[in-house]
């Protein structure tokens, strides 16, 4: 670790009655623990595992994280046919604009709700808000699949977005089901595993859409698939949620379910200071934890940076050379962002793990930052290449930023998570799913506004269009780097409960 409050920044998060501190805690554990309670069943099989990896529980983790990742980006591939077959666009130019409002109403649901989502896996547990999230993909996906209205589809987009809350709570039990030293691999699986299904989600949808007219010889017109043609794919992604509805049965709780007695609160002050630091409850609303305010802007502002540019390089990397672009087809620069996905999952299936122990997640967080800068500097000279020289450094550039990107990204989550008790800790990730969710939201629009304003000054002496654009990006990152630095990062002190 790079300092003492890092260290405690990886201590496990606060909880009701923490019992899981290795062998010098496991006595305590014992003697707080209360039958019944799946919190405390699910502290002393922490305890029990002595450091090693919970592989049961990391893979319902991965699974219900895959399930609730594949309605998101499934439609993408065919929304434009679908809303072309809804004969609501009165022009053929018009038919882009109906399409962007059914992709956003996923992520407007899922912002208003996320909040809501959170309290809920806080009060009434982690497993009932993911068993519902689960019940909800399987229906309302299902119904998508056989809309035959725009408000149809939009209704069923609304309503999935805003039932299938499970990305704040999926974090929180992530962390909750790990050791210590393996909370950094819990969130990385569950950003892995949503990035995986973002990725083959349009596979699913490219694939697997208009099936009678793709694979005559295998479905008929005057079939179900036939007549519904856009079923097929929501179907696969309803099927798997199924599945994994049906194994969330053995789906462990989290959430302790007792009250804390005069013993428990006793034996936690008898734990050394760095222990007990984190297992008293801390008496204050989220809105007066500043730890946890200031590594929540820090990760919506990299949030930001991260979206805006994705935004950037697909269309700069399409754009003419006229205008600083690279004169790419959309499946050449598919093929980069698919090269992109494939070193984030390697990179965190079997890299990251290590350099957060190794850092911290602070301090890998803070690297990341500074390297992407220098990173997003090189972008624009890569119009004076061609060939093979331009793919291998467009290529190495897209890889490694993505690996920077998730690198900040997850250790501002891992901050974030212990930075806030376990009671807390849905609601905390609520919010921050529906702050991002409205950076998130903004972000294309203003790399959008942008990248067209510096086109129209390409010829500009001083930093003309596309440097413009880059440098743009570099000022965001800039900003999120000094927000990882005091005053604006605040981090628990080491003494905090009395």
């Amino acid at each position: 670790m790079g300092s003492m409050e890092e260290a405690l920044l990886l201590k496990p998060p606060p909880s009701v009655v923490v019992c899981h501190h290795a062998a010098a805690a496991e006595a305590a554990a014992e003697a707080c623990h209360h039958d019944g309670c799946p919190g405390c069943a699910m502290d002393r099989r922490k305890v029990s595992l002595r450091g090693s990896i919970p592989y049961k529980e990391l893979f319902y983790v991965g699974a219900t994280s895959l399930a609730a990742s594949l309605p998101i980006t499934c439609l993408f591939p065919f929304m434009y046919f679908m809303v072309r077959d809804f004969h609501i666009a009165k022009t053929e130019e018009d038919i882009g604009s109906y399409a962007g409002f059914l992709a956003a109403s996923y992520m407007i649901g899922r912002g208003i709700t996320s909040i809501f989502w959170g309290i809920a896996s806080d009060r009434l547990g982690r497993k009932p808000v993911i068993v519902f999230a689960m019940l909800s993909v399987v229906i309302l996906q299902t119904l998508f699949g056989l809309s035959t209205k725009y408000w149809m589809a939009i209704a069923a987009r609304l309503l999935l977005g805003s039932l299938n809350g499970i990305l704040g709570p999926v974090k929180a039990y992530a962390i909750e089901v790990c050791p210590t030293e393996h909370q950094a691999l819990g969130i990385s699986i569950v950003n892995t595993m949503w990035g995986f299904g973002v990725v083959i989600g349009p596979g699913l949808g490219g694939y697997l859409s208009q099936p009678a007219e793709k694979y005559p010889q295998i479905f008929s017109k005057d079939s179900v698939l036939g007549r519904f043609p856009y079923l097929l794919p929501c179907l696969a992604v309803s099927f798997f949620a199924a599945v994994v509805l049906i194994s969330c049965i053995w789906l462990p709780e989290t959430i302790h379910k007792h009250k804390i007695t005069e013993k428990d609160i006793r034996i936690v002050k008898a734990l050394p200071s760095q222990k007990s630091h984190w297992d008293l409850p801390r008496k204050r609303s989220l809105l007066q934890n500043w730890p946890w305010m200031s590594t929540l802007a820090s990760y919506c502002l990299f949030g930001l940076h991260e979206t805006a540019y994705s935004e950037i390089l697909s269309i700069w990397a399409v754009s003419d050379r006229k205008y600083g672009g690279l004169t790419f087809t959309s499946g050449d620069i598919g093929q980069v962002l698919s090269m992109a996905g494939a070193s984030l999952l390697v990179y965190q299936l079997f890299v990251y793990s290590w350099v957060i122990k190794i850092l911290g997640p602070l301090i890998s967080s803070r690297i990341a930052s500074t390297l992407s800068i220098f990173l997003l500097a090189t972008f624009p000279f890569m119009t004076y290449l061609s060939g093979a020289k331009l793919s291998f450094a467009l290529y190495s550039a897209a890889m490694t930023k993505s690996v920077l990107g998730i690198t900040i990204s997850t250790g501002m989550c891992l901050l974030q998570n212990n930075a806030v008790r376990q009671d807390q800790r849905g609601t905390a990730n609520g919010i921050s799913a529906s702050a991002l969710s409205f950076f998130k939201a903004i972000a294309p629009v203003g790399a959008g506004v942008l990248f067209s304003w510096a086109q129209k000054r390409q010829d500009a002496t001083f930093f003309p269009g596309d440097q413009v654009v880059f440098l743009m990006l570099i000022l965001v990152q800039i900003c999120g780097l000094i927000s990882t630095f005091e005053p604006f990062l605040v981090l628990p002190p080491v003494e905090e409960c009395s």
